[in-house]
């Protein structure tokens, strides 16, 4: 930093033309300002030297170059120096030369002379160019006003500087002496020195005084928080221990140690595994040597409840009575019978084995198709707890494994805080919508599920927040998904898929009249004789007002039939009501579903397919015609590309046995055909609809119609091969549902009607088929019943 002592005189005109030139190094001199410097190099020496033999002026000018880099050259110099005059010189035992130097007056360097060891130049003086103005005297009264705060801020500054600065009548000297004075970096300070507008140059220091005056305010009021909260945390101590001493003397209990032998009664009374028992005792530890305000204090504290608090070895009682149990889920439940039998073979394997390990269920299928609920009912049968857990959503790997204690308001997993509400270690867990579990930069929820539902990892299944192992094997597992594609494959693996796959027509008006129409007549308030349903009525609304392989939709419009006989009792105008088919207009509305596929039919070139869902199945119209052009194939409706492909194979299929199929080979080089698929709204994809559009374009080309109430499914080849599919009992049970009589599907297929119920398999004719050609010879009807016409051809 400059020295402040008062100037020497001098006269600038004396300055000669010629100067040895003086390299610094993290310094900057301004005019009238004194500088102590050291010179270690020793051409800097001679500089020194020569110049005290002489006249004692040299130029200063500030270097890019940092000091202990190579000598600098010219180009590393600035472009303005100082002038100054050597006021003392002294040289110490190692070498080292000291001066004290005044800044003189602003120069630039017009050419260097050579032939000595350090640089000499031929130098042009620099004035300041100056206006006294309104602007100028405000410019330097607002500059004094900042100085003096930050003098005031600066323990190392003298008050006296800032009466100095008061007395300075020059706007330059002013503005160069604060510069000097403040703790700017030496790039700034030669910034300052290199504007030779005195407004300007007020200005910039203006800034770097605002700069440094933010600075030291922030830095006083950091410092009187500290010191405001180091008197705090003293005075609190003091206050604590006097009334530490005034309970003692009164003989009072300290709050703290109390609960802390709470802690440690529960503790023994929990019979922990060993390492829970050394992590509690440990904790237990730190919680005794914490004052209770402490931050500290909540956490181990909350980490202590936690580990007391869950069932180590606390166990429901199973109930193995087969009987029993076989009896409630049949009364919860109309059906399902594989995980009914699974349920109950669990039993059996639980009373001839008491230690064997749960089993990991996973329950799929539409929605509306009693997943959920008969999870409820097991935990019924088995006399256990039971708790859901909702997946749907999840991201977040802290949701299964829980988040580590180091973060504030941490807690343990959804798994260990369902073990906790359950106050048992053997409860029924379901992990509702497991399909529907997501990932992102917080970790993948499915990969920490992989531990939770392996039965030869989850007996140590370790929660973040515990951090102490828990035994899972106990606990029963039941997971539910609507689709299992979306489920990473080595968390399919790892699960017992039950398909729950919809229910009959049959089966839905049983179940209604069983479970829905008695639950919707007591949430709406209406006895068993002020309302009845007709079996008639009930396959009506299941046929006309819904299209669901689940029972959510009915049991709405079961709702919505309660609620206007409620509102019609309540107002007087009936005392009971028998709903039958035509009364239904009046409570539900028109039919909103019709069966479309008599109508849909009845033109040739349309063909009925069958079409799988994650909600079920559906009923797939396929339309093919004809126009002339020169061939072409035009494909609508929203197709995938597997569906454009299977399109393109029953075409090439087609023409390849045209003359076998009876079709005019020039046909299809005189005209375009265009297959489209209704519902175009709806994306679509898959093979399976291969047959049904083979079937819709011969019908097309042949002017054969498909015959009626018949329906089809089957991958097809350029051979002519009909191929296997999936999700048939959902196809089957959609065309049932639609009042199909009759199914062609393929040979490979015929093993998966042994999953379809019986009413349903003595309902529809099944025909099975390896061959493109047997599917035709039953879809299309004879030539006898189609409609004539003669075939068009293009001549």
């Amino acid at each position: 930093m400059a020295d402040k002592r008062s100037p020497v005189e001098f006269d600038a005109d004396k300055v000669p033309e010629i100067l040895p030139i003086l390299p610094l190094y993290d310094a900057a001199l301004f005019p009238k300002m004194v500088l102590p410097l050291v010179v270690l190099q020793g051409e800097s020496v001679q500089l020194v030297d020569e110049a005290m033999a002489k006249d004692r002026i040299i130029g200063l000018m500030v270097s890019k170059k940092p000091e202990e880099k190579a000598k600098p050259g010219r180009e590393d110099l600035a472009k303005v120096g100082t002038t100054a005059l050597i006021l003392k010189m002294a040289k110490t035992q190692d070498d080292r030369t000291q001066l004290l130097v005044q800044g003189m007056s602003r120069f630039k360097i017009k050419s260097f002379i050579e032939g000595k060891p350090y640089m000499v130049a031929r130098i042009d003086l620099l004035k300041d160019v100056e206006k006294m103005d309104n602007e100028t005297e405000a410019l330097m009264s607002n500059l004094i006003g900042q100085f003096e705060r930050v003098v005031e801020l600066s323990p190392g500054l003298p008050p006296e500087i800032a009466q100095m600065a008061k007395t300075i009548q020059e706007a330059g000297t002013l503005a160069d002496m604060i510069t000097s004075t403040i703790n700017s970096s030496p790039e700034e300070k030669q910034q300052v020195l290199e504007i030779l507008d005195v407004k300007s140059r007020l200005k910039e220091v203006t800034r770097l005084l605002n700069h440094q005056l933010e600075i030291l305010e922030l830095g006083n009021k950091i410092q009187s928080q500290v010191k405001g909260d180091m008197d705090k945390s003293q005075r609190d101590y003091y206050l604590r221990q006097q009334l530490k001493a005034i309970k003692e003397e009164l003989g009072e209990t300290d709050e703290a140690s109390v609960e802390i032998d709470e802690y440690r009664a529960k503790i023994d009374e929990k019979n922990l595994p060993e390492e829970a028992l050394k992590e509690a005792n440990r904790e237990l530890e730190r919680l005794s040597r914490m004052h209770p305000s402490s931050a500290e204090y909540t956490v181990a504290s909350t980490y202590l409840d936690w580990i007391t608090s869950l069932p180590w070895h606390d166990s429901s009682e199973d109930n193995l009575d087969i009987k029993k149990a076989r009896k409630i889920l049949d009364e919860d439940h109309f059906g399902l019978e594989k995980p009914k039998k699974r349920i109950i073979e669990y039993l059996a394997v639980r009373k001839l084995k008491p230690e064997s390990k749960g089993p990991i269920l996973c329950f799929a299928g539409p929605p509306g198709t009693g997943k959920t609920s008969l999870g409820q009912s097991i935990a019924r049968a088995l006399g256990r707890k039971f708790h859901r857990i909702s997946l749907g959503g999840v991201r977040d790997e802290a949701e299964i494994r829980g988040h580590r204690r180091t973060y504030v308001g941490a807690l343990p997993g959804r798994i260990i805080q369902g073990l906790r509400r359950a106050e048992t270690n053997n409860p029924i867990f379901m992990l509702d919508e497991i399909d529907k579990v997501g990932s992102d930069f917080r970790g993948d929820p499915s990969s920490a599920l992989l531990e939770v539902l392996d039965p030869e990892q989850n007996f140590s299944f370790s929660d973040h927040y515990l951090d102490v192992p828990f035994d899972l094997s106990r606990v029963m597992f039941i997971t539910t998904a609507n689709i299992l594609d979306t489920i990473p494959p080595a968390l399919r693996d790892r699960m017992e898929v039950l398909m729950l796959h919809g229910y009959t027509l049959d089966e839905k008006v049983k179940i209604a009249h069983r479970y829905l129409i008695p639950r919707q007549r007591e949430a709406h308030g209406l006895k068993a004789k002020q309302i009845k349903f007709t079996i008639g009525a009930v396959k009506q609304i299941v046929m006309g007002y819904t299209r669901e392989a689940g029972l959510r939709n009915l049991e709405r419009e079961i709702a919505n039939a309660c609620r206007g006989v409620a509102s019609k009792i309540a107002q007087g105008k009936l005392k009971s009501v028998n709903i039958r088919i035509e009364d239904l207009h009046e409570y539900l509305g028109p039919v909103r579903l019709t069966s479309e596929s008599r109508v849909r039919v009845t033109t040739p070139g349309v063909a009925t397919g069958l079409a799988w869902t994650p909600t079920g199945g559906e009923l797939l119209f396929i339309e093919a015609t004809a126009m002339k052009g020169s061939k072409g194939l035009t494909l609508t409706g929203q197709l995938g590309d597997v569906m454009k492909e299977s399109a393109t194979a029953a075409l090439s299929f087609a023409r390849s046995n045209a003359k076998e199929l009876g079709i005019d080979e020039d046909f299809f080089v005189n005209h375009d055909l265009h297959i489209h698929v209704p519902a175009g709204a709806i994306p679509k994809d898959g093979p399976s609809a291969g047959v049904t559009m083979l079937s819709a374009l011969t019908s097309l080309l042949t002017n054969t119609r498909i015959k009626k109430d018949l329906a089809m499914t089957g991958e097809i080849t350029l051979r002519g091969q009909v191929l296997p599919v999936g999700g048939i009992k959902e196809k089957v049970l959609a065309a049932h549902r639609a009042g199909i009589k009759t199914i062609i599907m393929p040979e490979l297929n015929r093993k998966d009607i042994e999953d379809i119920p019986r009413k349903v398999q003595k309902d529809i004719r099944f025909h099975f088929v390896n061959k493109m050609l047997d599917v035709l010879k039953i879809a299309l009807e004879s030539k006898k019943k189609s409609m004539p016409a003669k075939r068009r051809k293009n001549k």
